[in-house]
């Protein structure tokens, strides 16, 4: 089968057309005729950083993490799939899981789930990895109704899925961005909008909360900017964030009492821990998406498989507004 290979890792590494071999179903594991994957932020960083990261598989290296699709065969043990189901998940690009960068893959049937009716292959191939990481940091924050939510980023690849999610559980929502398509795009999805370079935290807590700050604050910015959470949060407030690979003074958070929750989405893949979770979550995601809660945005440049290399400098780019995904 048709894929693409990276056959070294760096700044200029670009990915060759190469013919592999077909997989082979272990048990648990499902045949997946790929027909749209999306590229993550993490799939450039595998591909500049390589052994650098430690979760980069060796190379030659079959990049690709989200996949829509449907199932061709299935592994005999396999009970909660069957051929024909149209499919997306997180599944592979890293360690020794094989990537989506091909025509099949074989994915844990664990970590997938049925892709909503009402939306296409290449909508569905947009939402694993950040679905998942917007569901979990929301749902590890204890969101509920009524809330006052704040997300920075809210127009980036989680954030716009995790104000929808946050507004599907009924909480009040705000969310940050920096330019006007950003924030257009944070009003129509249902948050109020926050021009971060016009509007300081302390303006915007004081507009929105009378100076109390907001219950739960999911980060997917991160960095330096977590300190601009906890300044937005409400005293014993909830911090979910998707970047803490930094060196940070915790005292605020100390004295306000905050919880701080990192997610990690790809724990599940890279330790075989608890991979049922992701299934689950995708199904949940799917039920929203078919009640009409969430709509994943995609970006209007078009790429196939073998743009692959055009579809990770669109996304570095930061140009794009919205996921960007490749079609087979």
């Amino acid at each position: 089968m048709k894929a693409m290979i990276l056959n070294t890792y760096g700044e200029d590494a670009e990915f060759e057309v190469t013919e592999i071999s077909m997989p082979v179903l272990k048990n648990g594991e499902v045949l997946i005729k790929i027909a749209a994957s999306s590229v993550n932020t993490v799939d450039t960083m595998i591909r500049k950083m390589g052994k650098d990261l430690p979760l980069s598989p060796e190379t030659p290296a079959l990049l690709g993490m989200d996949v829509a699709g449907t199932i061709e065969a299935i592994a005999d043990d396999v009970t909660a799939f069957s051929v024909g189901d149209e499919v997306y998940g997180c599944v592979g690009g890293l360690a020794d899981l094989p990537g989506t960068l091909a025509e099949y893959v074989a994915a844990d049937s664990k970590l997938i789930a049925k892709k909503a009716k009402n939306i296409s292959m290449k909508e569905a191939a947009a939402l694993p990895l950040v679905g998942i990481t917007a569901y979990e940091g929301l749902k590890r924050a204890g969101v509920t109704s009524g809330q006052k939510i704040l997300v920075h980023g809210g127009s980036g690849g989680v954030g716009h899925i995790a104000l929808q999610l946050a507004n599907y559980y009924g909480a009040d929502v705000y969310s940050t961005g920096g330019g006007d398509k950003q924030l257009a795009l944070i009003e129509k999805l249902g948050a109020s909008a926050i021009n971060y370079k016009t509007e300081t935290v302390e303006a915007y807590i004081q507009k929105y909360t009378s100076g109390d700050g907001f219950d739960v604050v999911y980060d997917s910015v991160g960095g330096a900017n977590l300190i601009n959470s906890f300044n937005a949060a409400a005293l014993n407030g909830q911090i979910a964030t998707t970047v803490s690979l930094c060196e940070l003074d915790l005292s605020l958070a100390h004295f306000k009492g905050l919880s701080l929750h990192v997610v990690f989405m790809l724990i599940p893949m890279l330790h075989n821990y608890k991979r049922e979770t992701h299934g689950e979550i995708l199904k949940n995601i799917t039920e929203i998406i078919e009640e009409g809660g969430l709509t994943p945005i995609l970006d209007d440049q078009q790429f196939a498989l073998e743009d692959v290399g055009k579809a990770h400098a669109r996304l570095e780019s930061g140009l794009g507004m919205g996921k960007v995904v490749m079609e087979y």
